[in-house]
């Protein structure tokens, strides 16, 4: 077994405790939204959840939490990978903010962007580690968006 470079450990820790500041029910900074609102952003964390599972599935036996591929990994290009390089931080994402914005909590609204700002700092460490492991990674990564197609 490889042992896992510091900077996996210290994203996904971080990561874990945003989720966990996430779950908090944290009164601050209070703010309503319209019913048709509410119903928009519950269909955004829909959607996230949606894309999250499907992107869980996509990746088999290649799943990790860490940023780094695992041993004898093979790079996924198909399903939500053909189009999204990081589907699971994108499903992660737009469930965050729905339901954000669906319980009108600016903490967990906070806590998303604080999620959107790791998932994009991890993703740029983890495409480097990608690179180093699959250099086919390098035009896949010219034709797919970060976390949303063609962005």
């Amino acid at each position: 077994m490889k042992k896992l470079p510091i900077l996996d450990i210290v994203f996904v820790s971080i990561q874990l405790l945003l989720f966990l500041a996430y779950i908090l029910p944290v009164a601050w900074a209070p703010f309503t939204v319209s019913g048709n609102v509410k119903l928009i952003t519950l269909s955004v964390s829909i959607l996230g959840v949606v894309i999250l599972a499907i992107a869980l599935l996509g990746l088999k036996s290649n799943l990790t939490p860490f940023p780094s591929p695992k041993t004898n990994a093979t790079l996924i290009q198909t399903g939500l990978y053909k189009y999204i390089r990081h589907p699971i931080y994108t499903g992660i994402i737009f469930t965050a903010f729905g339901l954000g914005f669906y319980n009108e909590s600016a903490w967990k609204l906070a806590m998303a962007l604080a999620l959107l700002l790791l998932f994009y700092v991890k993703s740029v460490y983890e495409e480097k580690q990608l690179i180093k492991s699959f250099p086919a990674y390098l035009s896949y990564r010219k034709k797919t968006g970060r976390f949303i197609p063609f962005i």
